[in-house]
């Protein structure tokens, strides 16, 4: 079974894609680690994630690398923000995803475009939201938890930027799947959030054996 879960930054999609995939015994990849690392990458080398040779020319970056806490910095969520807009990175990450996808038994996936481009097939597709100012407050309180100093009006200002970069796009913009199922996380806590979603996906488990 796959499952993806897309949405916009800081909405809770990762969260609850780790849930998911500990609650249905499934391997889970963050497809956003694979971006922030050639966003990293760009940064590290001295080169410009706007540009599409520098930001391709990153997308070769050891595997290694999906382990470095620096990929959790804010700089590095803005320069994969802005890398991830270049076409030609996305075509060089997609089949690793796919293949991620594809492996026996299935797969937890959660990104942007996980059920409209990676696993339009997936059985379940969830698309994950909440209000900007609720994800920034999130996003904030992460960011000052891990010893950060950060204001919550630039965490704001980001998160809208990010927003603005990932739908507008021309390859492979957010959106929601047409099958997916919206769960709107504004409200809710984590395990709230967390039992929500399982049952939506419990929801297609039975559509699908019927």
């Amino acid at each position: 079974m796959i499952i993806a879960v897309d949405g916009p930054a800081a909405s809770g999609k990762g969260t609850i894609a780790k849930a998911l995939a500990r609650h249905y015994w499934l391997p889970h990849l963050d497809t956003g680690l694979l971006y922030r690392a050639v966003g990293l990458a760009v940064l590290r080398a001295g080169g410009d994630p706007a540009s599409a040779a520098d930001a391709y020319g990153a997308c070769g970056f050891d595997e290694a690398m999906l382990a470095d806490p620096a990929l959790k910095s804010e700089a590095a969520g803005r320069a994969a923000s802005i890398a991830s807009a270049h076409p030609i990175v996305r075509a060089a990450l997609l089949e690793r995803q796919r293949a991620f996808a594809q492996q026996p038994g299935g797969a937890v996936l959660d990104g942007r475009d996980i059920g409209t481009v990676i696993a339009p097939d997936a059985r379940a597709k969830l698309f994950v939201t909440a209000a900007p100012e609720i994800r920034a407050r999130r996003r904030h309180a992460e960011l000052v938890g891990s010893g950060m100093e950060v204001r919550y009006e630039h965490v704001l200002t980001d998160i809208l930027a990010r927003d603005e970069r990932d739908t507008a796009r021309a390859a492979a913009p957010l959106r929601a799947a047409d099958d997916a199922l919206r769960l709107d996380t504004s409200e809710m806590g984590i395990e709230q959030a967390v039992d929500a979603a399982i049952a939506l996906v419990e929801g297609r488990r039975v559509l699908a054996n019927d």
